[in-house]
Formats: C-alpha cells, sequence, structure tokens
C-alpha cells in the first residue's frame, strides 16, 4: 500500500502542503556562520498526506489504548481521559514560570497539595516534584546522600549497596552519582540475603538502594531488620517507587526504615508513558534530610504560596523551574478521583491480578517462586524446553496476538526470565483472553516449534536483526537508499 511508504517516499517536487501570508516583521539579517549552506531536505507533500501519514503510522504502534500491555516493573496504566483533560486546560497550558508568584497561586497550590499527599501515601515528610523521571529521582535522591554525608564531615562514605535483583538504574544511577556500588546477594525470592548484607556494611557504607515488593514481586519481609542494620552502620536507605502500586495504601516505605524515595508519578498515578516520556519522579525525604531537597521549592504562609530558592544546603537545581507539572496535574486528578479509601484497593487489585495469572499458567511456564506474589511475578520460559523455544520466541508470538510482550531477560537471576505485571485496572476478560494466548503459544511451541521460532508474522515488520539495529542504525532517509 502506497500508505506503507515513508514520507519521503511520498514527496513530489513542487507539492506544497501549507501557505503563510507575507511577514509584517522586516528581515533582519544574520551572520553567515548562522546560515545554511544548502537548504534542507525535507518532503514535499500535502497537509492531507501528512495527516494520512502519520495517522497510518500511529496504527503501527502498540499502546496501552491499543491492547493488554503486561509489562513487569513498569506499571504500564490507562490514563483516565478526565486527567489528560484537565492537564491540557489552557489555564494551565498557558502559564509561564517567570510570570509573578501572585498570578499562579492556583497551580502552586495543587502542587504543594501533590506534595502533602504524597508524604501521606509514602510516610515521608516532604517531597520535592522538580525529577522528571524515576532514575532522575534516583540520581536526586543519592545527590542528597552524598550531601548529608560530605555535612557530617563524613567524607569516607563513598559506597552504595545494591542487590542483584535491583532495578539497572539502580547501580547505574549510583555510579553517576559518584559512588562505588557494592552488589549484595539475593535470597532465591530476590529478598535481600541478610548475612550477605553484614558483611559489606562498614564505615564505608553510605547507604542502599531496595524496592519492596522487590522486582520478583516478592515483599522484603525483613525489611525492619535491614533498615537496623544499615542506620547502626551509619547509611540510608533509599527506595525504588518503581514497585510502589502493590502497597500503596496498605504499607508505607517510611514506616519500614526508608530516609529517602522517589514515585514514579507517570506510573503509578497513570500518566502514559514509554518512549521516553512524558515522566515524573518527585522525591521524599524524612525531616532530617529536609534541608537538601533541591531548589525551588513551593512553600505556603497563611493562604499564599510562594517560591523559595535559597537554602544553602539543597543540593542546588536539577530542573527546570518545578519538574513536569504536566503529570503531576494528571497524577493529582488521579489522587482526588480515587481518594484516600480506594487506594488501597488498587493496591489489593493489582495484586489479585498478578495471583491470578500466575496460579493460571504454572502449569506450563516454569514458576521459579511459587510463593503469594503482590503486583509482578517472573516465568523462567516453558516447562518444556525440549523444542529450543525461549522467552524471546514466544514475546514475538505475542505480538501476531495483539499482546505486547512482557519484560523479556529481567530479572538477571533466571535464564529465560519473563516478568509479568497485569496491574489493576485490566479486566477478567484480557486477563483470560491472555492466559489462553499464552497456553496456545505454548502448544504451538511443542507441535511447530520454527513457527514460533520465526514469529511475528503479522507485524508490520517480521523479526529484525536486533543487534545490527542497535550497532547500525539507520535513521535518516538517506542511509536507506544509499
Amino acid at each position: 500500500m502506497a500508505y506503507d511508504q515513508l514520507i519521503f517516499e511520498r514527496s513530489q517536487r513542487g507539492r506544497i502542503g501549507y501557505s503563510l501570508p507575507k511577514s509584517e516583521i522586516k528581515e533582519y539579517p544574520l551572520d553567515d556562520a548562522l546560515k545554511r549552506t544548502q537548504a534542507p531536505t525535507l518532503p514535499e507533500v500535502s497537509e492531507f498526506d501528512v495527516v494520512r501519514h502519520f495517522t497510518n503510522v500511529s496504527f503501527k504502534n502498540h499502546g496501552i489504548e491499543t491492547g493488554f500491555y503486561p509489562l513487569g516493573s513498569c506499571t504500564m496504566k490507562y490514563n483516565p481521559k478526565i486527567n489528560q483533560d484537565l492537564s491540557n486546560m489552557e489555564a494551565f497550558t498557558s502559564l509561564h514560570p517567570y510570570q509573578p508568584v501572585e498570578t499562579v497561586q492556583g497551580v502552586l497550590e495543587v502542587l504543594y497539595e501533590t506534595q502533602k499527599m504524597l508524604s501521606r501515601i509514602s510516610g515521608l515528610d516532604t517531597y520535592s516534584l522538580n525529577p522528571y523521571a524515576g532514575a532522575h529521582g534516583e540520581l536526586v535522591g543519592l545527590m542528597i546522600i552524598r550531601h548529608y554525608h560530605a555535612s557530617k564531615k563524613d567524607f569516607a562514605r563513598k559506597k552504595i549497596i545494591v542487590p542483584n535483583s535491583a532495578h539497572g538504574t539502580n547501580p547505574a544511577s549510583a555510579a553517576t552519582a559518584g559512588f562505588d556500588v557494592v552488589e549484595v546477594a539475593s535470597n532465591k525470592d530476590g529478598t535481600v540475603n541478610i548475612e550477605s548484607l553484614k558483611g559489606v556494611l562498614n564505615a564505608t557504607t553510605a547507604g542502599i538502594m531496595l524496592t519492596n515488593p522487590n522486582t520478583i514481586g516478592m515483599f522484603e519481609k525483613d525489611i525492619m531488620e535491614i533498615a537496623t542494620l544499615v542506620h547502626e552502620a551509619g547509611g540510608l536507605l533509599y527506595y525504588d517507587g518503581a514497585n510502589l502500586n502493590p502497597i500503596m495504601g496498605l504499607a508505607r516505605p517510611g514506616d519500614m526504615g526508608f530516609d529517602i524515595m522517589h514515585i514514579n508519578l507517570h506510573k503509578t498515578f497513570s500518566t502514559p508513558h514509554g518512549g521516553g516520556g512524558p515522566g515524573s519522579g518527585p522525591v521524599g525525604v524524612t525531616r532530617a534530610l529536609k534541608p537538601f531537597l533541591p531548589e525551588p521549592v513551593i512553600r505556603k504562609a497563611g493562604n499564599h504560596f510562594f517560591i523559595d530558592q535559597k537554602d544553602e544546603n539543597s543540593i542546588g537545581r536539577i530542573s527546570h523551574f518545578y519538574g513536569n507539572v504536566g503529570v503531576v496535574l494528571k497524577a493529582y486528578a488521579f489522587l482526588r478521583t480515587n481518594g484516600k479509601e480506594h487506594l488501597s484497593e488498587i493496591a489489593k487489585l493489582s495484586t489479585l491480578n498478578a495471583n491470578y495469572v500466575k496460579e493460571s499458567l504454572k502449569d506450563t511456564f516454569k514458576l521459579p517462586i511459587d510463593k503469594y506474589c503482590k503486583h509482578e511475578f517472573v516465568f523462567d520460559g516453558l516447562i518444556d524446553k525440549s523444542t529450543g523455544v525461549t522467552t524471546y520466541d514466544i514475546s514475538k508470538r505475542l505480538l501476531d496476538y495483539g499482546i505486547h510482550p512482557p519484560t523479556m531477560y529481567f530479572p538477571l537471576l533466571y535464564k529465560e526470565s519473563m516478568m509479568i505485571e497485569p496491574v489493576e485496572n485490566e479486566s477478567k476478560q484480557t486477563l483470560d483472553h491472555f492466559i489462553k494466548t499464552m497456553k496456545i503459544i505454548a502448544k504451538e511451541a511443542l507441535s511447530d516449534p520454527d513457527m514460533v521460532k520465526n514469529a511475528p508474522h503479522t507485524t508490520p515488520v517480521k523479526r529484525l536483526d536486533e543487534v545490527k539495529a542497535a550497532r547500525d542504525p539507520k535513521v535518516k532517509f538517506k542511509d536507506l537508499i544509499a
């Protein structure tokens, strides 16, 4: 079909897609160094061609609104349209960060109240909404840990402990913040091995990064002992908020002994994410760490909200102005819509859905940890591996059935990891369809393994050489026709 073509292939010389009136602004001469030496290579297409092309491209994408998206460790939720409409209101989108603070009291109140709600949910004293994403929040939290120890003249604390089952961003963020990463062993269920932890705690320990429940969906039952051990060693506890969804309203990281955490508003509170954004990773801290939060800080005096940018202990500015306000607005709407009395229902339903899928498939797929899980769980490929069909093959075959693959080959504790997180707002019909499809693929793996190994068959492109695509990407039209 013509509309499978690239926009450049639709181009016809002389075709015009726009018409602008003559500018009333006089020409302004530019330095030659700022001018192009030749015209840019742009497609010449009509407006209708542009609209039709990109609409067709959008149909080729899989998203949370087009099909089931059980991406483990990412909490891919539906974003209610009212949340999106509210964040798109002109009263918000037309704001400018430099306008007088007296004219933005409404949005400052929303931001301030969101911080308060996050504190009540997490059990931490206060929040900064400035970080743009979860990994950005991790970096901010680690910078706070570094400044905290520096404020006590304790410069020997240069090591961050990370379990071998942790999210990959944890060691990366710690290294970026200038810490040495110390890996601690996990038990078979991914929980922290206490004896291994005791062996690495010393005067060089700055802190530990954990998420609870952990990456395999197991609740860290020894968290209070872990907190005591780390604190007695002089370190701080950082909570990776990626897995907050199954405990909010039921348990709070602050009550478990965590000193710092980030929350992924774009995961837990329903902003659609993926493809680089949008995101928001607010960072919360205990009262003792409050002075180290990044600038600026939104404060309240009476009924007036103002912006404070002059705390000498702050780690400084880490983002433009006040973070990703549009995402915060959607999170605020989500929280107010559900109310504190219903947050626990979200946690319970996400846990129920995960256990329902796990129990329905554990006779077909290898289940390394046959225990009650929280929001997600991990299979280690098929039980019957005789045909050589891998997790990768299964994931590609799922595309033929209109289902986005789960997270593959993570965590690294198992060779054929397949991490599944169905979230709370998926219906039983959707879950049953997924369960049925997974069982069909398992049968196909035995009856026609080559068909599964060569999947997908119905997508716009077939199986790609992903190594070559990563090492030698063709991102420009001229590279494709060269």
